[in-house]
């Protein structure tokens, strides 16, 4: 989303998007690394956050802000969630999957629940300045899709311009892509900042080359608990995956 909401500012030029890093054109809220990027931009800004709602500022509340909230299969987050976070060293080496997702169920990992927050910023929906979007949508229609994230924004592309941004926001096109295909961290023990590769597969359903037939089971039967109060509708990675 990171890339999409670049590119359509930028009108659909790749410049900014091929020299300049992705925390950089759209700086978190979770870091004070990045926060100190958002202090000295001027004007409409990009931010990107993976808090819970209830950490989040509360001044957006009041603002004319406006959220883009990506969500995805939760069984694709774990695993996502898993490799990212063994490549990265953020997770005891001697970690194995069926612990992480262990971890991932009671909420023990960054960020809190994945139910809890998907739940939280849920009741945000029918807002004006709020924007659902899922990763299995964009993957099966990214044109699509991107036309959305376009209209939410209030900013036309004429076809050219939005066909190049569709073309390099592309799951090939980023992973090709230095400035995207990256994420900053600071090693906490020696206070080191380092760039790492950020990017593995980009697919839906990458999950069952992972879960038992048991972990998935028991999986369900949580997820089921969770989320049973919500629109089965507002979440598609069961028609796509």
């Amino acid at each position: 989303m990171i890339e999409i909401v670049s590119l359509i500012v930028s009108k659909g030029n790749p410049t900014w998007v091929q020299t300049v890093k992705n925390y950089a054109r759209c700086p978190g809220l979770d870091s004070k690394d990045w926060q100190k990027l958002l202090l000295d931009q001027d004007g409409p800004r990009l931010m990107a956050t993976h808090l819970p709602i209830q950490l989040f500022p509360k001044s957006y509340f009041t603002s004319k802000a406006k959220i883009i909230y990506v969500i995805r299969n939760p069984k694709d987050v774990i695993t996502s969630g898993y490799y990212i976070g063994k490549h990265l060293s953020l997770l005891n080496n001697q970690q194995t999957f069926g612990e992480y997702l262990h971890a991932f169920i009671q909420g023990d990992v960054t960020w809190g629940s994945w139910f809890d927050h998907t739940i939280g910023w849920l009741t945000r929906r029918d807002t004006a300045n709020f924007l659902l979007m899922s990763y299995e949508e964009l993957q099966r229609d990214l044109r699509g899709n991107m036309q959305k994230v376009c209209q939410f924004l209030g900013k036309p592309l004429s076809p050219e311009q939005f066909d190049s941004a569709v073309q390099h926001s592309s799951f090939s096109a980023m992973k090709e892509n230095a400035m995207s295909n990256s994420i900053m961290l600071r090693n906490p023990e020696d206070d080191t900042v380092h760039n790492i590769p950020l990017l593995r597969k980009g697919t839906c359903g990458d999950w069952k080359n992972v879960f038992t037939v048991a972990q998935s089971e028991a999986f369900d039967t949580v997820y089921q608990e969770k989320i049973s109060r919500l629109d089965p509708g507002l979440f598609p990675w069961s028609e796509y995956c």
